[in-house]
């Protein structure tokens, strides 16, 4: 048998539509980095952008299990002496861009590198409803009901 890899001109790319209202975080990221990456298909190769185009909405009604909406901390650094700056989740999510902490998680869970960079310009996040994707006609990915952990309503 020979081993199969894909071509990037073989590849066949899906646009998916996926609903974060009510939904952990964490559970949400793992499954759109699986999908970005294109581990889902078995025409998966580690080294080709084989995943699909992900559209994510609701951003802003994420959840977060225990007390990692007021404790969990994003940091970033200014790039002069003592430029360390600090923000919660809550002020985030809160603040003018609540996308940033869907975009975040997702970018922790996929490779660092060239890849990971073109694989991140797949995935397209929006605090509200809205989207100017319709004419891709997304498929809608359900993913508060592959798990009832993925759901929460408290």
């Amino acid at each position: 048998m020979k081993t199969f890899s894909q071509k990037p001109a073989n590849v066949v790319k899906k646009w998916v539509l996926v609903d974060a209202e009510n939904v952990v975080l964490g559970r949400l990221a793992s499954i759109i980095a699986l999908r970005l990456r294109g581990k889902h298909k078995p025409s998966f190769t580690p080294h080709v952008d084989d995943g699909d185009n992900i559209i994510v909405i609701n951003a802003e009604k994420v959840k977060m299990t225990g007390k990692k909406f007021t404790d969990k901390k994003y940091y970033w650094h200014t790039g002069h002496p003592g430029g360390i700056k600090e923000r919660t989740a809550r002020q985030i999510i809160e603040g003018r861009f609540p996308e940033r902490v869907v975009q975040k998680a997702v970018e922790r869970m996929l490779p660092e590198g060239p890849l990971g960079r073109v694989q991140m310009k797949n995935l397209r996040v929006y605090a509200g409803t809205d989207h100017p994707h319709e004419a891709q006609n997304p498929e809608v990915l359900d993913v508060a009901s592959m798990n009832a952990k993925n759901k929460r309503t408290a």
